[in-house]
């Protein structure tokens, strides 16, 4: 029977001092992988991290282990592509502990539950360098997703109808892997068009057309275009109409001090003026310069000739996983909202 790596002490994982065979330290190590962490609303980061790895004395004795086998020359080991392949799955992981921020390319599965029937997106999520925010799917995009059932018989039930959702017009701003509004569509079973960066594309099309047979399959559609906010040119014709969408979704798009200005110019550009037509958005309110921004977004919204009043709002906590593992301190509060038009 195949020893179970898991369930013991990193000590009694075979040692490099005993030059374990190839076969033995590539079972130890695939058994040591890290498998992308998906939360619940509300769900301790804690109890999630200890369905990985139980304690932090397990994870730094784990830590060394891995840097004792990058390190050696694993001379006993004669195969070169086996040396090679042994040194890849130590390094990856490695990275695997070190965050989100430390990870390469990875791909999450990620399990809805709506009244129609459970279904699951599969995400990829290209590694995260530079300034790629939208590469990452953020928690807060995954709580929103979360809500949307709720909404078609709550806030929004007047515009989700079975005889008017098939000719509604849905749109997401700043989308980064897609993962809300391609929920948006499985779960409403209408159009939902995604947008984001010309950078940001490629991985957002890989995404919708990896699920695409998931969303058709539950009666929806799912597309796509650029749509730089702010910008005169070099955005995807559909949007040049202006003003023809029924909902626009937004999750986790406030980072930077322009974006309260880009992000409501980019609504009231995009949002039909029927009175019925609703904004809904999630911002994380991760620190003061984050609940500066939602609140310069809030007085955005409402200055204007049509003004966007907020109907609704809520908070929630959402965890994330940027950053160290151990790191306890990830739950977020986030702050959402419905906008609509103001009546006369």
């Amino acid at each position: 029977m195949a020893k179970t790596y898991r369930d013991i002490s990193p000590e009694d994982f075979p040692q490099v001092w005993q030059r374990p065979s190839f076969d033995d330290l590539l079972a130890c190590l695939k058994q040591l992988h890290i498998d992308p962490l998906i939360w619940s609303p509300g769900e301790p980061r804690k109890t999630s991290q200890e369905n990985q790895e139980n304690t932090a004395r397990s994870r730094r004795l784990v830590i060394s282990y891995l840097g004792s086998i990058v390190s050696n020359a694993l001379q006993w080991i004669k195969d070169d592509d086996q040396r090679e392949l042994i040194w890849e799955e130590a390094s990856r992981c490695l990275s695997q502990r070190c965050g989100r921020a430390g990870m390469g390319e990875i791909t999450r599965r990620w399990p809805f539950q709506n009244r129609q029937v459970p279904f699951e997106l599969i995400v990829r999520e290209p590694p995260i360098t530079g300034d790629s925010l939208g590469h990452k799917t953020w928690g807060s995009s995954f709580l929103m997703a979360q809500l949307l059932d709720s909404l078609t018989s709550g806030s929004l039930a007047h515009l989700l109808t079975p005889g008017r959702r098939e000719s509604l017009k849905i749109l997401e701003l700043g989308s980064g892997t897609g993962l809300l509004g391609i929920a948006a569509a499985a779960m409403w079973q209408a159009e939902v068009v995604l947008s984001d960066l010309p950078e940001i594309m490629p991985n957002l099309d890989f995404n919708i057309g990896q699920n695409r047979a998931t969303v058709e399959r539950l009666g929806g559609h799912v597309s796509s275009g650029v749509l730089i906010w702010g910008a005169e040119s070099g955005n995807d014709a559909k949007f040049s109409l202006g003003n023809r969408f029924d909902i626009i979704l937004a999750a986790d798009s406030l980072y930077d001090d322009n974006h309260p200005d880009l992000l409501s110019s980019a609504i009231r550009e995009q949002l039909s003026d029927n009175p019925d037509s609703r904004v809904v958005v999630m911002v994380p309110l991760r620190d003061k310069t984050t609940s500066r921004l939602a609140a310069q977004f809030r007085s955005n919204m409402n200055d204007c000739p049509l003004p966007l009043a907020v109907l609704e709002e809520h908070t929630l906590t959402v965890q994330d996983d940027w950053g160290d593992d151990d790191d306890d301190s990830q739950a977020v509060e986030c702050w959402w909202a419905i906008f609509g038009r103001q009546r006369a």
